[in-house]
């Protein structure tokens, strides 16, 4: 992809949009807040203006990724039937899907929410996404579709097996069938497995 320099508007959503292309590409140990100043064409010392470290750049860009993703499960959600198999299917595909597309902020995400450096901020928007995630298993309690029991132990039911699917289709792990249909088996195992007993 040619790079474009930066001319005017916002400086701090180009070196973000900039710094997620260069971990998609190549991975977060190139990322190098001269380097984003020399692609974009400012300063060196523009991008301090908005992140003071590489840490402070990669703690945003792991908010922004959660941010999204939490933006993108509530609108699946939002379009979805009200029984906890429909939520956790259209919940399931987004999460899926996000994650596919984004490994490598995915990826970040998760190593960078448990760093001791990681912005009350970035702890939030995690949360949020957890909260969604519990509230799903628990509205599944509340209507008898799914089994009683600690929610975190529930959700853990849930999304273990999607975290490990996300896993093996971004490591190119060969798939059953096709990535649509091992969804599928793993969703419908993963409904079985929250039944009442």
């Amino acid at each position: 992809m040619k790079k474009r320099p930066y001319h005017h508007g916002d400086l701090r959503a180009a070196l973000l949009e900039r710094a997620e292309q260069t971990l998609r590409e190549r991975g977060s140990g190139a990322l190098s807040l001269r380097e984003l100043a020399r692609d974009l064409g400012v300063s060196p010392a523009a991008p301090s203006r908005h992140f003071k470290t590489k840490q402070a750049l990669l703690d945003a860009l792991a908010l922004d990724g959660f941010e999204r993703l939490v933006e993108i499960t509530a609108a699946a959600q939002d379009g979805a039937g009200e029984t906890f198999g429909e939520r956790l299917n259209v919940m399931a595909r987004a999460y899926v899907g996000f994650s596919v597309a984004n490994a490598a902020l995915l990826d970040l995400m998760f190593s960078t929410k448990h760093s001791p450096e990681a912005s009350q901020a970035l702890g939030a928007a995690a949360g949020r996404w957890i909260e969604q995630s519990l509230e799903l298993v628990s509205t599944g309690q509340r209507r008898g579709e799914v089994r009683e029991g600690p929610l975190d132990r529930i959700a853990l039911t849930v999304f273990a097996p999607l975290h490990g699917y996300v896993g093996l289709a971004v490591s190119g792990v060969p798939l059953p069938e096709t990535d649509e249909h091992g969804l599928d088996d793993v969703i419908a195992s993963i409904i079985r497995a929250c039944r009442p007993e």
